[in-house]
């Protein structure tokens, strides 16, 4: 007997199965490819801390090239030292520190549980590197970095990401040109810890002044340079105890 296609009901059998059908193809390769992902994630990350520290493959003026992954483990492995996590007045070591979301951690706060903060010690050249991650909100959706410290707490470097600001735009933080006006900036004010901020009334566009807390601002993306504003003064306020203890070696 033949089969009515012409039926609704026809219709609504036939789109179930597709939904059921595709719904298990995309399953299997969630799971088939899990290990992948995570893997992936974890390499980029060492890239990213690494690039903060200036461990990068940057050829010019203008490029982002990050460590290949090929090489990335064996590379991040070599410069950081150590990684610790601190929790309240706990601080332990973690050869994995480094994974822990902090969006979790973050939210987890948020609901009065104390969060475990990832600071990953680094060296290059005889010198100390301390790395923190950052995490935020920009215009559309999450911003996140990380940012590496001398003991002095002037800036060596970031990394800075997104997930969906505007191309062109808030996009921009994580191009070259803005990324190391940070190089050289403090994150104190004094003795106070102020952060670094994307000032848009900023008088210094070059940013050849190192000792006003303040990088120029993107054009177009004001919302955006407040979220990394404001990621950076709230990381620096969640490590503050922690880096007091660097300052007073």
């Amino acid at each position: 007997m033949a089969i009515n296609t012409e039926k609704n009901t026809y219709t609504v059998i036939f789109a179930c199965i597709m939904v059921v059908v595709v719904g298990s193809i995309l399953a299997f390769l969630a799971s088939s490819l899990s290990d992948k992902i995570k893997e992936n994630e974890r390499f980029e990350k060492q890239q990213n801390i690494l690039y903060a520290m200036g461990v990068n493959e940057n050829q010019d003026e203008g490029s982002v090239n990050f460590i290949p992954t090929d090489r990335v483990e064996g590379e991040f492995s070599n410069y950081i030292k150590e990684q610790l996590v601190i929790e309240g007045d706990q601080i332990t070591q973690d050869d994995e520190a480094y994974l822990i979301d902090m969006k979790k951690q973050l939210s987890e706060m948020k609901n009065g549980t104390t969060p475990r903060l990832p600071l990953l010690i680094g060296e290059k050249e005889n010198k100390k590197f301390y790395i923190i991650p950052l995490y935020g909100k920009g215009l559309w959706g999450p911003i996140w970095g990380f940012a590496a410290l001398d003991d002095q707490m002037v800036v060596q470097g970031v990394y800075f990401d997104h997930q969906s600001e505007t191309p062109g735009l808030g996009a921009n933080i994580k191009q070259r040109y803005f990324m190391d006006d940070f190089t050289g900036e403090s994150i104190l004010d004094g003795a106070q810890y102020s952060g670094i901020a994307v000032a848009k009334g900023n008088n210094d566009p070059l940013n050849n002044t190192k000792d006003d807390n303040e990088v120029d601002a993107l054009a177009g993306a004001t919302i955006t340079g407040n979220g990394v504003s404001a990621m950076i003064s709230q990381s620096v306020n969640l490590y503050k105890g922690y880096l007091e203890t660097i300052r007073a070696k």
